[in-house]
């Protein structure tokens, strides 16, 4: 057998078991669904605190995945602002989870919109992997025991009176 032959041999090796590596972990990856327990997390929010699922005991959180350079994560943010403004003080929290790798271009997007909600970077997608969300925006609505009630993929309009109705009657 010739040395190439064995190169080729050993390369064809390597790919398939790197194949059968990368269907495992897809097979076995863990999308949360209504129902199930939200996973913990722990993480620094722009204000400095470090927050995780524990931080939001009694209350509802509203757990949104975005993105600055996501067109459609853009166009909710302002319902999901004054969503916050208008329930915060009912018992409901909003934590927006931006997965940018670029945190120039987050601060920068921060400082012209102004949210009012709680804000934090998750550059290398750990909580959302842990959640198995993979499409923004995605947001979770989490009652006081840590289970999923909602999962929304895709903009939502936050102030529309059925959001407000079902989120009011979580309280």
């Amino acid at each position: 057998m010739s040395k190439t032959d064995r190169i080729l041999r050993y390369s064809i090796g390597v790919l398939l078991c790197v194949f059968v590596y990368v269907i495992f972990v897809t097979l076995h990856e863990r999308i949360i669904q209504v129902g199930d327990s939200a996973p913990d997390f722990s993480v620094t929010a722009d204000n400095g605190r470090t927050v995780s699922l524990n931080s939001f005991g009694g209350k509802v959180l509203v757990l949104n995945f975005w993105a600055t350079w996501c067109a459609t994560c853009i166009e909710e943010l302002p319902s999901l602002d004054r969503f916050q403004r208008e329930l915060g003080n009912s018992g409901v929290v909003v934590l927006g989870v931006s997965v940018d790798k670029d945190e120039k271009a987050y601060r920068r997007f921060l400082s012209r919109v102004n949210v009012a909600f709680l804000t934090t970077r998750d550059p290398d997608n750990k909580i959302n992997a842990e959640y198995g969300t993979f499409k923004f925006p995605e947001t979770y609505i989490i009652n006081r025991d840590g289970k999923v009630l909602s999962k929304i993929i895709s903009a939502t309009n936050w102030t529309d009176d059925k959001m407000m109705s079902y989120v009011k009657s979580l309280l």
